[in-house]
C-alpha cells in the first residue's frame, strides 16, 4: 500500500486522547516512586505537585496554542516551524529514543512482575509475551486502539480512586484499624515541612519526570479531528486530574503512614492496602502495577511509532517509516519498535541492573529537552501566528518565559547530577550524533525559504 496514498486515522476520541496521556503520566512514578518524594520533603510534597503542575498548564497551554495556529501539525511540525529541519529532526529522533527506551523499561518491569506469580518462567519469555501483547495492541485501527488503551489506563485510575476512598476512610475511622489520630501524623515526626522548604523545590526535578508523557497529547492531533474545539477544554479537565490523582493519594499515604517510616523497598500502595486488612493486597497492588507498566509502554509505542511517521513524511528519516496500512498503522515504525522492544527485553535479561541504571535517568533528560522544545516554539512563534488563536497562554511571554527559565535549569542540574552520570553520558552521546547528522543532512537545505513557503500555503 503506498504511503502516499494511506494517511493516519483521524478517529481519536476525547476520552481516548486524555486517558492516553493519563496512562503515559501515571504509573510507576506514583505507585513506587512517591515514596522517593516524601522522603525528600514529607508531606508537604504535595506542593511540589502542585507548583509542577502550574509549569505543566504552560507547556500544555503552549501545545493548545499552537495546534489551534497550525492544524494537523505535531508538536516535532512546531518545532520545525520555529527553529527549521535540523531543529526538528533532532528532538525528533531524541523522542522516538526516549519512548523506546520506556518502553524496554517497562516490558522487563511487566515481565518481574509477572514471575510473582509464574516463578517458574524466565524473565526473558515473559517479557517477550508483555512485548507481543503490546505491539498487537498498537496493530489494530486507532480507534480501537484507543479504545483499548482507556479501559487499560482506566484500570490505574480507578484503582487511585478506591485507594483515596478506602484510606479516607480510615483516616476519619469509618473504617475501623485499630488505630486513631491519624491526622497527627500531618503534624508529628518534624511537621508537615519537616526538612524545611527548600526540600519542596528539591523534589520539583523528580516530580517534573513524573509528569512526562503528558506531552502525548501533542503527537494524537494528526489523529484526532476538531481538535481547536476539544484540545483547550481537554487540557483543563486533564492537567485537573493529573494533579489530584498524584496529590491527593499522597496526602492519604502520609496520613496513614508516618512519612519517615515509608519503604523505598515497597510501593506505599501495599504498605496502605495492608492496614485496610484487605486480603490479598500484594496480589491486587501486583495486578495494578502489570497494568500501569503495560499501559505505559502501550503509550510509548503509539508515541514512537507516530513520531517516526511524522519524521518519514517530512523527509526525516527512511521512506519507509511513512507506510501506513489499510487500518491506518505506520507498520515499519511498529516493526523497528517491535524488534528494539525484543532486542531489549534480552539484553535485560542478560544484564537488567546495567540496563535499567542507563535507562532509567533517558526519559527525564529527553522529556525536559521536549518541553523546552515546545516553549521555546511557542515563543518564537508567538509574533508571527497566520491567525489569531481562540486559546491562548495566560500572562505570555512571563509565563512561558519563566517556565522555559526553570526547565533549562532543571535540566542544566540533571545534566551535573553524579547519580546519573552513565545515563547521561549515554543521552548526551546520542544527541551530539544526531545534531552531527541533522547539520550533515541539511546543511544545504535553506530553512527560511522552506518556512516561508509553509506560511504561504496555510494562508492559501
Amino acid at each position: 500500500m503506498n504511503s502516499n496514498n494511506v494517511r493516519l486515522q483521524k478517529k481519536l476520541l476525547p476520552r481516548h486522547i486524555s486517558l492516553m496521556a493519563m496512562g503515559g503520566a501515571i504509573g510507576t512514578g506514583i505507585f513506587k516512586g512517591s515514596a522517593e518524594t516524601v522522603s525528600i520533603a514529607g508531606p508537604g510534597v504535595i506542593f511540589t505537585y502542585i507548583l509542577a503542575g502550574l509549569f505543566l498548564i504552560v507547556v500544555m497551554g503552549a501545545i493548545v496554542e499552537m495546534a489551534i495556529v497550525y492544524p494537523d501539525t505535531n508538536i516535532k511540525g512546531f518545532v520545525q516551524k520555529a527553529f527549521g529541519k535540523r531543529a526538528s529532526f533532532v528532538m525528533g529522533w531524541m523522542y522516538c529514543f526516549m519512548w523506546l527506551s520506556v518502553c524496554v523499561i517497562e516490558v522487563v518491569a511487566a515481565g518481574s512482575f509477572l514471575q510473582y506469580w509464574l516463578p517458574s518462567i524466565p524473565l526473558w519469555v515473559l517479557s517477550l509475551c508483555c512485548t507481543v501483547f503490546v505491539i498487537w495492541i498498537n496493530m489494530m485501527n486507532v480507534k480501537n486502539y484507543g479504545e483499548f488503551e482507556f479501559w487499560f489506563a482506566g484500570i490505574k485510575i480507578a484503582m487511585i480512586i478506591v485507594f483515596i476512598i478506602l484510606g479516607a476512610c480510615i483516616i476519619f475511622g469509618i473504617i475501623p484499624s485499630g488505630k486513631s489520630n491519624y491526622l497527627q501524623n500531618y503534624i508529628n515526626h518534624g511537621g508537615f515541612f519537616p526538612n524545611g522548604w527548600m526540600p519542596i523545590f528539591s523534589a520539583l526535578l523528580i516530580v517534573m519526570f513524573s509528569y512526562g508523557g503528558s506531552e502525548l497529547i501533542g503527537v494524537t492531533i494528526t489523529e484526532t479531528n476538531n481538535a481547536e474545539n476539544i484540545l483547550p477544554k481537554l487540557i483543563k479537565n486533564f492537567i485537573l486530574r493529573i494533579v489530584l490523582f498524584y496529590t491527593l493519594p499522597i496526602l492519604i499515604i502520609c496520613g496513614l503512614v508516618p512519612w519517615n517510616e515509608l519503604s523505598d523497598q515497597a510501593s506505599p500502595f501495599v504498605q496502605v492496602l495492608s492496614m485496610t486488612g484487605l486480603q490479598g493486597a500484594a496480589h491486587i497492588m501486583n495486578f495494578i502495577l502489570i497494568t500501569a507498566v503495560l499501559s505505559a509502554a502501550n503509550s510509548g509505542i503509539y508515541g514512537c511509532t507516530r513520531m517516526l511517521y511524522s519524521l518519514a513524511i517530512e523527509g526525516e528519516a527512511p521512506k519507509s517509516f511513512a507506510h501506513v496500512s489499510k487500518k491506518g498503522v505506520p507498520l515499519a515504525s511498529l516493526l523497528l519498535t517491535g524488534t528494539t522492544l525484543t532486542i531489549g527485553s534480552i539484553v535485560a535479561f542478560i544484564a537488567q541492573d546495567q540496563v535499567f541504571n542507563i535507562l532509567m535517568a533517558v526519559p527525564g533528560f529527553v522529556v525536559m529537552l521536549v518541553w523546552i522544545g515546545i516553549c521555546s516554539a511557542q515563543l518564537k512563534l508567538r509574533y508571527s501566528y497566520i491567525k489569531n488563536p481562540s486559546f491562548k497562554v495566560w500572562g505570555f511571554p512571563y509565563t512561558t518565559g519563566f517556565t522555559l527559565v526553570f526547565l533549562i535549569t532543571s535540566l542544566t542540574t540533571f545534566v551535573f547530577n553524579e547519580q546519573h552520570r552513565i545515563s547521561i553520558m549515554v543521552c548526551l552521546a546520542v544527541l551530539v550524533a544526531l545534531l552531527t547528522i541533522s547539520t550533515l543532512k541539511f546543511k544545504n537545505k535553506n530553512e527560511h525559504d522552506t518556512n516561508s513557503e509553509e506560511k504561504r500555503l496555510y494562508k492559501n
